[in-house]
């Protein structure tokens, strides 16, 4: 089971990284709040300890981040006792929350309870398609190069989100509002020439040809569609023309 640990007490990082290391787990330390968030797009952990102010990022902006793309149980370990403070953290996404000092037992006691929460791996399959396979599991993407080997391809958070939101639902019409919602917020649906762009990048990292699309696939004025089989591409760069492109430069909400 991996572990990341992220804490600015470098003593709270020591303690748990021995105790943790001891039980046979293995365990990534994180000294702030952006260190955390890109270990986890980094490295995929079984569980997130996470305690709730640190710099750069707090443990509330770390929470919120991940839960925009990845269902990792998250464990806070703070020192802020107060049941606002508890609240707030398990409403963003957390799933268990543990007051300093802590007695280890208790907590690891509530490891091993979150440990078996885990989906089943049947739960999120492997999807393949052409030379690509999207691991839901592992949120791991790899494409057979020309030697017909597995390279990995390195996916930002919000270009996992889009692809994930089009492969769990074969087949069907997205609408550009529906991604825009599900990926940026309700606040931002109007926003979609952030999707042609995302989609242009997936399509770079993904398609045999990113100018004629096989797999992900545009329904002109409506959204797009993942073709698990394939289809024959599409004209030009197989984006809306009518979508308003984002000024250059200028990074989506949540990158």
């Amino acid at each position: 089971m991996k572990i990341i640990v992220a804490d600015d007490d470098r003593q709270i990082l020591g303690a748990l990284r021995i105790i943790l290391t001891a039980r046979g787990y293995e365990v990534i330390i994180a000294r702030d709040g952006k260190e955390a968030l890109d270990s986890v797009v980094a490295n995929h952990p079984d569980l997130v300890i996470l305690d709730l102010g640190m710099p750069h990022l707090n443990g509330l902006e770390v929470i919120q981040a991940i839960r925009g793309w990845s269902s990792v149980p998250i464990l806070v370990v703070s020192g802020r006792s107060s049941s606002t403070e508890k609240v707030h953290a398990l409403d963003l996404g957390a799933d268990d929350y543990v007051t300093k000092p802590f007695a280890t037992d208790e907590l690891l006691a509530r490891i091993r309870a979150l440990g078996r929460r885990q989906p089943a791996g049947d739960d999120a399959p492997l999807i393949r398609f052409g030379p690509v396979v999207v691991d839901l599991t592992a949120h791991r993407v790899t494409k057979d190069n020309a030697d017909g080997q597995p390279v990995y391809v390195r996916l930002t958070p919000t270009e996992w989100q889009i692809l994930e939101l089009l492969v769990r639902n074969p087949g069907k019409l997205i609408t550009r509002e529906t991604m825009l919602s599900e990926v940026w917020g309700p606040r931002h649906v109007s926003e979609t020439g952030y999707l042609r762009l995302y989609l242009a990048q997936l399509r770079k990292k993904l398609e045999p040809e990113s100018s004629r699309p096989r797999y992900l696939l545009t329904e002109p004025g409506m959204g797009y569609r993942f073709a698990p089989g394939g289809e024959s591409g599409q004209g030009g760069d197989g984006v809306d023309r009518d979508d308003e492109v984002g000024p250059s430069g200028v990074k989506a909400p949540g990158e």
